[in-house]
């Protein structure tokens, strides 16, 4: 994962249920079983929520904005999206060295950069259009004389009327009863054309306007019941929801009118053989005449609002939606439920097809295009998955659905409000239009990369670490790839087409109060680089996944950020290779190289399918496979190759405490006696303490350079015998626990006291051609660096490495 800092609470022990009669579990009068786990009789304690939706967290900052690109090279351009409520805003060109506000360290460092781009603007309010669908263009197909017919698979997850969805966090509830559109050619604005729904009591629904402007809404009166998007587990607060929902949740519907008679008929057919799931199919006639269209477009899992703009977004999976310009009889409408041909449809949608595009198949003789809006999750299994192939590539067929939630995000597709273009002589380096409105602050981050190498070193912005911690909003509902959408479901994928609320300066605060994560705590690096004198270019996760191996050719150090926790394929191949030939890194920070990554073809998002390790939610059975590539998704080490194999080192413990507290949740190093070895001595040089390193304050944890996330040294997993560890970071309490991954039962040994794996090495390992890889193996290093202005210990042995890594030379006592 690993789970964020921001999640501290001690997990409790909260009771499932209450045995009925007797003194114990066994003590009843009709046997065991009477005393089984049941369902609460009382709500358990309540869950976390977030204080507010993605976009009052944004409303509250006044000010927010982004770029259209992270990485971005001298000579060419880059727009900013600006929202504001205030009639005007300011914007000035900056140039980041240093974004943690914390008093203890050098506060805010930046630049500003001369620009004719530095002035006010028209302020302008826009909000994020949230929710996914799949549209297709009106067509005369689309526009029956009068009879229809609309079928589909549904898995609905948040049914209007039902009991709250356990799994759900959000502050809006579910079953609040609005309607939601499943497959739709109606025009709220105009109150015109047809469609199907999940209507506001939860049940199948049917819409329409006849010829003379009378709109009819038929259901049929059974409430859906939701299907569960995602494992059962402890949640946030440590309390364990069960699942009051079915286990399967698939429904064939089907709504169909027929003009001449008036007839109306609703098919809502359960998958499961469950007793108390039974067929419906309700039949009714309207005084309907004829039917009166819309020219809106055919929409998927939602419908055309008042603003000609989607609405009632639906949450779940829809399978095979077709659309017929009759009305299909019994034997056809069973037939289709059968898995039978389409037939003559208008339109019939094959989302099994082109899964790693946005692009919508129409396998009807119309051949009509659609696309899919905000990133409904793809290669998710369908209604006819048989559980015998869990690669979609090899069984396309069974993962005919699409995965719709209303909170979806792929673009906020905000109008610009200028563009800067980026001086022919602009220094690499993190930047920012740093908006200024009522006060207010929000600096829209993104990074110049030079157009060739400048310097011998390169500074890794972990790009893709950023996109998977990239909150919108609040905790749960953020749209990070660690939030949860409204239905309790993970956030799959992370599109950097949006305002990344902690992808910038003083996003903890104005004086540094919460934990530096990600790119303020990486700042504690780049300000130790530029305070030192060092000459750095800045590249990125994007650039080196899309460039490959010939970006690090002109560097002779690479050094990464605090915590580069997502890599893609191309990534690793790169460093690997690099290496091989006489690169050298240096790892500076913790848990890195850990989850499977994978980058769009466009380069806008980026997937995780989270499954076996230390995580925030877990993929469904069947979805561990990534629509962008088809390639496995989950740890790089279940891919065989575990962090050890590249850097020495990989994920061994986590532990989180409040960095301005009472307790110590960081450790000292302690050097090891292999340290002395002439090949590692020289790490040391002018280190003064005898004892303990790194004994003093911190701005990342408090206690030393050695905490939050961790690795270590481990020779089974592929540390190369030449590895030598330099130290370790020890003495752990039980706040800090052993990684998920590592574990093979539940057990006694998990916490920092008693398991001797919760430790982290700091090593050095050799490979061929001279190249060289120095691991920090903690988060916190990075924070230890700025103590005393940059004079301690842990800078000093940070330093010896980049001067000793950037020589052309053999390292010392190696040669």
């Amino acid at each position: 994962m690993s789970a964020r800092g921001q999640v501290r609470t001690a997990l409790v022990v909260t009771a499932l249920a209450v045995a009925i009669g007797g003194s114990g579990p066994l003590a009843t009068g009709v046997g065991a079983a009477a005393a089984w786990p049941r369902t609460p009789m009382v709500d358990p304690l309540p869950l976390p929520v977030d204080p507010a939706t993605p976009q009052e967290a944004l409303d509250a900052l006044g000010v927010s904005g982004y770029p259209d690109r992270l990485s971005v090279q001298p000579g060419e351009s880059v727009k900013f999206m600006v929202s504001t409520k205030s009639p005007t805003f300011r914007a000035t060109m900056v140039r980041v060295t240093h974004g943690d506000a914390d008093p203890r360290g050098p506060g805010l460092k930046e630049q500003v950069i001369a620009s004719a781009v530095n002035r006010e603007y028209p302020g302008r309010y826009q909000t994020l259009p949230v929710g996914s669908y799949v549209t297709v263009p009106d067509d005369a197909a689309l526009r029956p004389e009068g009879s229809f017919t609309i079928t589909a698979w549904i898995a609905p997850t948040t049914v209007p009327g039902s009991e709250l969805n356990p799994i759900a966090y959000r502050r809006t509830p579910v079953g609040t009863g609005a309607a939601q559109g499943v497959v739709t050619k109606w025009s709220e604005k105009d109150q015109t054309g047809y469609g199907m729904f999940v209507d506001r009591d939860g049940g199948l629904g049917l819409r329409l306007t006849d010829r003379s402007g009378r709109a009819h809404t038929v259901s049929t009166d059974v409430r859906l019941k939701p299907w569960a998007p995602a494992l059962r587990g402890v949640e946030p607060g440590g309390v364990v929801r069960p699942q009051h929902v079915n286990s399967s949740g698939w429904y064939f519907a089907a709504v169909s009118y027929d003009a001449a008679t008036g007839k109306v008929r609703l098919y809502q057919y359960p998958l499961t053989g469950h007793p108390n799931d039974s067929q419906t199919v309700v039949t009714r006639t309207i005084e309907a005449k004829g039917l009166r269209n819309t020219t809106a477009p055919l929409l998927v899992a939602a419908y055309q609002g008042d603003g000609n703009r989607p609405t009632g977004f639906y949450n779940g999976k829809i399978d095979a939606p077709r659309v017929y310009g009759r009305a299909l009889d019994e034997r056809e409408v069973e037939a289709l439920r059968r898995g039978g041909p389409v037939g003559r449809a208008a339109v019939a949608l094959d989302f099994s097809q082109k899964m790693d595009t946005d692009q919508v198949v129409d396998v009807s003789p119309n051949r009509l295009r659609g696309r899919t809006v905000n990133l409904p999750v793809r290669a998710v299994t369908g209604h006819d998955w048989q559980a015998d192939e869990q690669n979609f590539t090899r069984a396309p067929g069974q993962y005919g659905a699409l995965y719709f939630h209303d909170d979806d995000l792929g673009d906020a597709a905000w109008e610009s409000a200028f563009t800067w273009k980026v001086p022919a002589d602009a220094r690499s380096g993190i930047y920012a239009a740093k908006l200024e409105a009522d006060g207010r602050v929000y600096h829209a981050t993104f990074v110049v990369r030079p157009k060739k190498p400048t310097s011998r070193v390169a500074l890794l912005v972990p790009t893709f670490s950023y996109l998977a911690y990239g909150m919108t909003g609040g905790l749960v509902s953020g749209m990070s790839q660690y939030s949860r959408h409204s239905d309790g479901s993970g956030v799959v994928y992370s599109s950097h087409l949006r305002p990344i609320t902690n992808l910038r300066p003083l996003s903890t605060g104005p004086r540094g109060e919460g934990r530096p994560w990600q790119f303020e705590a990486d700042t504690h690096i780049t300000d130790w680089l530029e305070s030192t004198g060092h000459t750095v270019d800045y590249i990125t996760d994007h650039d080196l996944h899309r460039e490959g191996r010939k970006l690090l050719d002109g560097y002779r150090v690479v050094i990464t950020g605090s915590h580069p926790e997502y890599t893609s394929e191309p990534m690793l191949d790169a460093l690997q290779g690099w290496l091989d030939d006489g690169g050298r890194l240096m790892y500076l920070g913790g848990n890195g190289f850990y989850w499977v990554t994978p980058l769009d073809r466009t380069g806008t998002y980026t997937e995780l399918r989270r499954h076996d390790g230390t995580e925030a939610w877990q993929s469904a059975p069947g979805e561990y496979y990534h629509s962008t590539t088809g390639e496995f998704g989950g740890l790089w080490r279940f891919r065989g190759r575990p962090p050890q194999q590249l850097v020495g080192v990989g994920f061994t413990a986590q532990g989180f405490g409040s960095r301005l507290g009472t307790g110590l949740y960081s450790r000292p190093l302690d050097r090891s006696p292999e340290s002395h070895d002439p090949r590692a001595a020289w790490v040391f040089d002018g280190v003064k303490a005898t004892g303990p390193i790194g004994d003093f304050d911190s701005l990342q944890s408090r206690g030393g350079p050695m905490g939050e996330e961790l690795d270590r040294a481990d020779y089974a997993l592929g540390t190369a015998d030449n590895t030598v560890v330099l130290g370790s970071g020890t003495g752990f309490g039980d706040e800090y626990m052993f990684v998920k991954e590592e574990n093979n039962t539940a057990n006694l040994m998990e916490g920092g006291t008693v398991n001797w794996l919760v430790r982290g090495d700091v090593t050095l390992t050799f490979y061929p051609k001279g190249g060289a890889v120095f691991s920090a193996s903690s988060i916190s290093w990075a924070g230890s660096l700025f103590y005393n202005h940059y004079d301690n210990d842990i800078a000093t042995i940070t330093g010896n490495v980049l001067d000793a890594f950037a020589t052309d030379g053999p390292l010392p006592g190696t040669d």
